[in-house]
């Protein structure tokens, strides 16, 4: 049985290999890109350039190389990238989730609920969308992008074409948030400092790796407070989907099998208990310097296998009606959700 398992794990290493050698070269070249002054003094940072890099390949001659790759490169983009997150606790104490706390948690409800309600109410109404398409599109951009596309499949029992479309519209538009957020910034730094433009971005950008790469576009303390406030609203995907599921389950036909099986994001619970660990200062500080190393080395690989899955061609993939839909639901969380960020820090400010 050992030997199985060995000779398993060493063929399922050969097939990632390529993959994660590519991104690792990218990564390579986008944290030398990040210290030129040139590139650093434009706000260009190194998981950035990571996914520029990578959607400038994955755009070009990306499909001629994709097949020994891909393995790796998804590896990448999902594993890693949870991993990095997991990791990036060691940047924060509980303190620091605590600073964010109350007001974030009430920013991301208020946003999370209101995105997905008009995800629901335009799909329907507006646009004419069946039912499963415009609860995709809404928990996609009102939670965590394509990870909440591909939670909410088992339970409202979307077919794979529908699953394929909502998450080519989180691509797309979160994609454009990476770029749009640090833009705007310099326009709303009045109303909003470093910290409180990090909870904006972790309240309404659909990616966590997207939230990531906007945030440290603007500071290390909006990084910081984007990936607390976006990790406060992954853990909301678990009372979402009980929601969704008891409302998939008053929707069906008597005697219908309604709901499937819900999803549980550990890694970002596990992202808190490391922020804990961390509060207690158990580790020395040279091991804990080693260890965001690293985690800027597997978010930057994260990031380059983003951006070499990010392709011109899902444009095309979406369709009109759930594009438009996507469309206004990327303008609702940058005008009602920054509202909602002034709203609540006036309140509970």
């Amino acid at each position: 049985m050992t030997t199985l398992t060995l000779h398993h794990t060493g063929r399922t290493l050969r097939h990632l290999a390529p993959g994660l050698a590519f991104t690792a070269v990218i990564t390579a070249l986008a944290v030398y890109a990040g210290t030129l002054p040139t590139l650093s003094h434009a706000g260009l940072s190194a998981l950035t350039l990571a996914i520029l890099v990578g959607m400038i390949v994955g755009n070009t001659f990306w499909p001629r190389i994709s097949a020994p790759c891909e393995p790796g490169v998804l590896f990448a983009k999902q594993h890693l990238l949870r991993l990095g997150i997991i990791l990036y606790g060691f940047r924060l104490t509980l303190s620091d989730v605590a600073g964010i706390g109350a007001s974030g948690l009430v920013i991301d409800i208020f946003t999370l609920s209101s995105t997905f309600f008009l995800a629901c109410w335009l799909g329907l109404k507006l646009f004419k969308l069946d039912r499963q398409t415009s609860w995709l599109i809404g928990a996609g951009s009102s939670i965590c992008g394509a990870a909440a596309v591909l939670a909410t499949e088992p339970v409202v029992k979307a077919p794979a074409g529908k699953v394929t479309v909502a998450i080519a519209t989180v691509v797309i538009f979160g994609t454009l948030a990476i770029g749009v957020y640090p833009l705007l910034y310099p326009w709303l730094a009045t109303w909003f400092g470093p910290q409180a433009y990090g909870v904006f971005i972790g309240s309404t950008v659909h990616e966590v790796a997207q939230v990531v790469a906007a945030g440290q576009a603007i500071s290390t303390d909006a990084g910081n407070a984007a990936v607390i406030a976006k990790m406060l609203r992954v853990m909301m995907l678990a009372p979402f989907l009980l929601f969704l599921a008891a409302r998939v389950k008053q929707l069906a036909p008597a005697g219908q099998d309604a709901a499937g099986k819900i999803t549980i994001p550990w890694f970002a619970l596990l992202f808190i208990v490391v922020a804990m660990v961390n509060s207690l200062h158990l580790l020395p500080a040279q091991a804990v310097s080693m260890l965001v190393t690293l985690d800027t080395v597997l978010l930057t690989m994260a990031m380059a296998a983003l951006g070499l899955t990010t392709h011109l061609s899902a444009l095309k993939q979406a369709g009109v009606r759930p594009l438009l839909l996507a469309l206004m639901l990327f303008i609702w969380l940058i005008v009602g959700g920054g509202a909602i960020n002034l709203l609540v820090n006036a309140w509970l400010g």
